[in-house]
């Protein structure tokens, strides 16, 4: 199972790149992950003024990306050292609904936002919706792969998990696994350090729905670029789906290996551009109403 240290790490990762340096060494590098209570993830900070500053500011920004990483709607709670030396500890034994990840089975790394009834459809995502749903309909029997590009925020992720949640939802015991090709890099590259490569490949090859997203990002990762051909040809040829995000269409991913450029061109690619102005109120409507604002 990940340990909380370990999701720390990873959180503080996607903080760095979310936040400016200064900001970022002032506020979040000092910070340890402390302890699990429940449902509550708590976070030790280096003093009360930080504490109460990331109590403030960031306590739903940290909730969104534990939620990311691990799949789980977690609170947030901050703790200075004062507090930490009063603090009782509550040993937490594994849910048995956790897999050998910690992740919940079936539910790995979706949020439960990014459904198709939240997706705005517009004229520059129409046809990316339409594909994706035709793909969660009839998985790795519409387009396989799916291949999904466009600029960032546009949606790209949203129609992964949108996917990923309808065949969970209408499929009994399907496996369904999102993440990044960083993710996939970085625990390939452990893998080998830690002698578990065929522990990764059983993970990564034995699903029924792949998405994985940014994977321009295998650009001139030789080693990952061919473990992921293997992988990608051992579920197309079991008739798995896979679905790929990026942020430009293949032939345009430097150094990307012609064998795996020419795989992702086998399905169908899809691009997503920017919304119109009709589409982005349209957005910011459906965003206030999750939110429970009322707008005009």
């Amino acid at each position: 199972m990940q340990s909380i240290e370990d999701i720390w790490q990873e959180t503080l990762q996607i903080v760095k790149k979310n936040m400016s340096k200064p900001s970022y060494d002032t506020w979040m590098k000092s910070t340890t992950a402390h302890s699990l209570e429940g449902n509550t993830f708590i976070i030790s900070a280096p003093n009360n003024f930080v504490r109460d500053w990331l109590e403030k500011s960031y306590t739903q920004f940290i909730a969104n990306i534990l939620q990311e990483i691990t799949g789980r709607l977690f609170d947030v709670r901050f703790i200075d050292g004062e507090q930490e030396e009063n603090f009782e500890y509550t040993v937490i034994k594994p849910s048995p609904a956790l897999d050998e990840d910690g992740i919940e089975i079936g539910k790995h790394m979706l949020n439960p936002r990014y459904v198709f009834d939240t997706f705005v459809i517009g004229s520059g995502n129409r046809f990316a919706h339409a594909a994706s749903l035709a793909v969660a309909e009839a998985p790795a029997k519409a387009y396989n792969p799916l291949f999904i590009y466009g600029g960032v925020g546009l949606g790209k992720t949203h129609l992964m998990h949108a996917v990923g949640h309808y065949v969970q939802q209408h499929k009994d015991n399907a496996k369904v696994m999102y993440l990044s090709s960083e993710k996939f890099t970085n625990e390939f590259i452990s893998s080998i350090r830690d002698n578990k490569t065929e522990e990764f490949r059983t993970k990564y090859r034995n699903v029924d729905v792949l998405l994985i997203d940014d994977i321009q990002f295998l650009a001139g990762k030789e080693g990952t670029q061919e473990e992921f051909f293997h992988t990608f040809n051992t579920l197309y040829d079991e008739q798995k789906q896979i679905i790929i995000s990026s942020d430009r269409p293949p032939k345009e991913i430097p150094t990307l290996e012609d064998r795996l450029r020419s795989r992702f061109e086998w399905g169908l690619i899809t691009d997503i551009t920017p919304p119109d102005l009709e589409t982005r109120i349209a957005i910011l409507r459906k965003k206030a109403k999750a939110d429970g604002l009322d707008i005009p």
